[in-house]
């Protein structure tokens, strides 16, 4: 991915010094990791908060490490840079959401969260929360290494700033007083596949408007999209899937709406809700 000299976003709150223990927050890019673990220890929790704690873990770092981890800071703002460049230009109406950098762990309005939940946007504060040891995590746990891998995950985190500003995460507020979780589950699916799209459409317009990618890029996404589905995590977790408790979808689900949403670049056809494949 082509981003060293790109515009560094400002709307960067850098807490990297700071920590906040606490229950992690769910809702993220690998919220279903956390439902893995709720199966297995058979817990319940509500939808945005994990009912297990996973406190972060805070380590001095050596003088290398923290080199690399400037670097990756200095990604993330230029990321978080193509982004507002895309969304000004596709919605009048857009407004920019601060990206949080931590360090093991965070109080956000969603609650207190560690870096064990992974990448998340509070709509509480209209915020991204992102610990750059999620980047080598992306690559050693996950087998999803590469820039535009974690371009993705930020710029799924943005979609959910899009579905904020468009009423649909409100509307997911109200649902789930209305419907059982099972229900509910659905339609969280529907939620996290259209901020899949939505991260495709981003790469579309980024690449028409700044030519950002390199050979390579959006296999790194697939693969990223393909390591992180439901199916995936619950068959390496407990060895079987259950798909009733979906909540981001199937790895297939996944790459198939950023797919869509890259080679379309329409906003239009991203409406997972009525999609009859999804009901």
């Amino acid at each position: 991915m082509r981003w060293i000299g790109g515009r560094q976003s400002t709307n960067v709150d850098d807490r990297r010094g700071i920590g906040a223990g606490g229950i992690a927050v769910g809702g993220g890019i690998i919220g279903a990791i956390v439902l893995v673990l709720q199966l297995l220890l058979g817990g319940g929790g509500d939808e945005g908060q994990l009912p297990i704690p996973m406190p972060g873990q805070t380590q001095e770092m050596t003088a290398e490490e923290q080199a690399a981890d400037d670097e990756r800071a200095k990604f993330v703002r230029v990321v978080l840079g193509y982004t507002e460049d895309v969304w000004n230009q596709l919605m009048p109406q857009y407004q920019e959401p601060t990206l949080v950098l931590f360090r093991g762990s965070v109080q956000s309005a969603c609650g207190s969260a560690s870096s064990a939940s992974g990448p998340f946007y509070c709509p509480g504060d209209h915020q991204v929360y992102i610990d750059l040891s999620f980047y080598q995590e992306l690559g050693q746990r996950f087998g999803a290494p590469g820039d535009f891998a974690m371009a993705y995950v930020i710029a799924h985190e943005v979609g959910h700033h899009i579905q904020q500003l468009l009423g649909t995460s409100d509307k997911m507020a109200r649902l789930r007083q209305q419907v059982s979780r099972e229900e509910y589950n659905k339609y969280s699916v529907m939620l996290e596949l259209q901020a899949d799209f939505l991260a495709g459409v981003w790469a579309h317009h980024a690449q028409r408007m700044m030519n950002i990618l390199e050979e390579g890029d959006i296999e790194e996404a697939l693969n990223a999209a393909n390591a992180i589905g439901d199916d995936r995590l619950q068959k390496e977790s407990q060895g079987y899937v259950v798909p009733e408790s979906f909540t981001h979808g199937t790895s297939q689900q996944r790459i198939y709406w950023f797919k869509k949403g890259f080679q379309t670049g329409d906003m239009k056809q991203g409406d997972t809700f009525n999609d009859p494949s999804l009901q």
